[in-house]
């Protein structure tokens, strides 16, 4: 991974497990999310959450996290497209007693700039949040023609 990141680090919480204490599986929603949340506000994107629904998740479970574990989430911008944005991210699980840090789920998915949502559909993303971005995005992205069609 190369494009803009941010990191969070939380503990698992009760409400984030099931009864048997392991985490849920919409958990890691979450702690994407709150990492995206770091991602914008060091890189001054003001008012992406509302105009950014996600239109694709998917995720792979590879370890379980209990309650009381540390848990550190990555995201990156790994595509910025015309009116898309393609993040990948990582949760990994803490050492602890019994073992390890491990990465416990790693995915991906799409957010879409759509900032009518009267009139719905989508838009560029303004000039000032591509440049705060880096301009991470390539000719190819640039030109798609779609967002909610292009991954």
């Amino acid at each position: 991974m190369s494009g803009p990141y941010a990191i969070h680090r939380t503990r698992v919480e009760w409400i984030d497990t099931d009864a048997a204490g392991i985490y849920h599986n919409t958990t890691v929603v979450r702690f994407a999310e709150a990492a995206e949340a770091e991602l914008m506000r060091a890189y001054d994107i003001p008012g992406y959450f509302p105009v950014a629904p996600r239109v694709r998740y998917e995720v792979e479970f590879e370890a379980s996290i209990r309650f009381g574990e540390e848990v550190e989430t990555r995201v990156e911008l790994i595509r910025l497209g015309r009116s898309s944005m393609t993040f990948g991210f990582e949760v990994w699980r803490g050492a602890s007693g019994d073992g390890p840090r491990r990465r416990a789920a790693r995915g991906s998915y799409v957010t879409v700039h759509v900032p009518d949502k009267e009139q719905g559909g989508s838009a560029p993303w303004p000039a000032a949040w591509r440049a705060a971005l880096g301009e991470a995005g390539t000719a190819a992205d640039l030109a798609e023609p779609d967002a909610r069609t292009a991954h």
